[in-house]
């Protein structure tokens, strides 16, 4: 398979789970109508409705907000700048998407905001810090590659999408707990325990949904920013890198955590992180690095050794 038909095959499934998240909203719903009834349903599902339409043209925006993405100039990061452009040109953009430093001392970067000419890309000081020119140039041709790949709206609305899962369902919770649901009405407390269970698992749903979106969309962008470079070398070992440090990110949250180029939250190891790598919203950089050596016919190790 090409990499245009990867894209195109990525854009058919991204619209099922779009509809997968409209699907999650239906069943917030009929748990509101469950416990509460009509009256409230419709103000919950008027607060998520306006908020999901004001995500859609500011989820850019929220993002920044949410990562601590400050815009930057060619003047304070000249590198940086250089390598996105150089990057937006062999993609083939009509414009270098906006520049954004996160100051984090965690090494990530990440893609975000809605059509090619309105992204942005982000690097944390971290990366700047540890990246030497080869890799960085090689992490904005990945970052470079969502774009391209028209990845960003999606993904950018898929972080605002399970905000809006999880306010909803937390303000339903409380409202069942603490303002008494429809105790004073006398409702079906079978389809109240049942209303409530749905409210408790649906941000689990969402978060699902948001993992699935990511998985396959990292290889793309790998493979994406070796066709832009011309260098898979530059990448694989630009995660090696990522893979050796600890660093835990400020601002990381599971909301976002699908835009970076590696997983920002913390693994733990043991039960706990095998559990919890199920849910990861990223493949492991070891497979990562794998299908790039695969692509170049190398092996990181001999690279490593060179460094």
């Amino acid at each position: 398979m090409t990499l245009e038909e990867q894209i195109r095959s990525n854009r058919v499934r991204s619209g099922m789970l779009v509809l997968s998240f409209g699907l999650v909203f239906v069943g917030i719903g009929a748990a509101v109508q469950a416990v509460y009834g009509g009256a409230s349903l419709i103000l919950i599902a008027g607060i998520a409705f306006v908020y999901a339409i004001f995500a859609w043209f500011a989820n850019g925006k929220m993002v920044a907000s949410w990562t601590g993405a400050k815009s930057v100039t060619k003047e304070q990061y000249p590198e940086l700048v250089r390598a996105v452009e150089n990057a937006a040109i062999a993609a083939g953009l009509e414009q270098p998407p906006q520049v954004r430093v996160v100051d984090d001392p965690s090494p990530n970067a990440f893609a975000a905001g809605g059509s090619p000419k309105s992204s942005y890309i982000a690097a944390t000081t971290g990366l700047l810090g540890m990246m030497d020119k080869r890799e960085l140039e090689a992490v904005i041709a990945h970052e470079t590659g969502h774009i391209r790949n028209r990845d960003v709206r999606l993904m950018s609305l898929a972080a605002v999408l399970v905000g809006v899962v999880a306010l909803v369902s937390d303000i339903a919770i409380r409202m069942a707990f603490f303002g008494g649901g429809r105790r004073r009405g006398g409702g079906n407390p079978i389809l109240m325990i049942i209303g409530i269970v749905m409210l408790i698992l649906a941000p689990i749903a969402a978060f699902g949904i948001q993992m699935s979106l990511s998985r396959r969309r990292e290889y793309l962008a790998d493979e994406s920013s070796a066709e832009i470079t011309g260098d898979p070398e530059g990448l694989a070992l630009a995660l090696w890198k990522l893979e050796q440090d600890t660093t835990e990110l400020q601002h990381a949250n599971r909301a976002t955590a699908h835009l970076y180029i590696e997983t920002p939250l913390n693994n733990t190891s043991g039960v706990r992180g095998a559990l919890s790598g199920m849910f990861d919203t990223h493949p492991s950089l070891d497979s990562r690095i794998e299908s790039l050596e695969k692509m170049g016919g190398f092996q990181l190790s001999a690279l490593v050794g060179q460094q």
